[in-house]
């Protein structure tokens, strides 16, 4: 069972939910998206899974879904009470700074700020559903840090294709922006979030924890 404490942010407080892994190689922090919660299954599947290769995980819930509120703020809140979040937290292993959808946008504004190694980008919303001209291209190659991009193919606000070749990118086949599958698909929806948890496990191990000098 994960440890769950409350920060204060000003904006109220925000809910983490910390599991440490033994020997941790890597902290992953990792928050929701504007409409969603923790309880998205990518993030659970990381949470729950990734302490027993060594990877401590800590989930949080921004203080607007805490207080029971469904849509997000403006980004520069967003960031704000992210920076206040990870102010509170020390960690001796490396940090990656991640979450999905808007909350990869933020990880990608905040994370050399917060001295992350790297930015774990689930479903980053390239652009708004039918906006391609709408880019937000610019917010994800301004980390400036080890960075990977989990996409599903499908994802409305941008596939796979429609990012530059240069970007760490890995797919999740027939996947849309909340990693779900059609039962169509050619993978069960099991296979889909055990894509996400190899691709993130993967690149941490070989970016991130082999790299503690670069």
């Amino acid at each position: 069972m994960p440890i769950e404490r409350l920060v204060p942010t000003p904006r109220g407080d925000a809910r983490l939910l910390v599991r440490r892994a033994k020997r941790p190689i890597a902290t992953l922090v990792l928050t929701h998206g504007a409409g969603g919660g923790v309880g998205a299954p990518d993030l659970v599947r990381l949470a729950r899974t990734l302490p027993q290769q060594d990877i401590s995980v800590t989930l949080v819930e921004m203080p607007w879904r805490v207080a029971g509120k469904r849509l997000a703020p403006a980004p520069p809140v967003i960031d704000e009470c992210y920076l206040a979040v990870l102010d509170n937290l020390r960690t001796r292993s490396p940090l990656v700074l991640g979450g999905r959808s808007a909350g990869a946008r933020s990880s990608c504004r905040i994370a050399r700020q917060v001295g992350a190694r790297g930015v774990l980008a689930l479903s980053f919303p390239l652009h708004p559903p039918g906006k391609p001209e709408k880019s937000r291209l610019e917010e994800l190659q301004r980390a400036r840090v080890r960075t990977l991009v989990i996409q599903g193919e499908r994802d409305p606000f941008g596939t796979p294709e429609e990012f530059p070749d240069d970007v760490d990118l890995a797919v999740v086949p027939a996947a849309d922006h909340s990693m779900k599958v059609p039962k169509s698909a050619p993978l069960s929806q099991e296979d889909a979030l055990a894509v996400v948890l190899e691709a993130t496990l993967e690149w941490v191990v070989r970016e991130v924890a082999g790299n503690r000098n670069g």
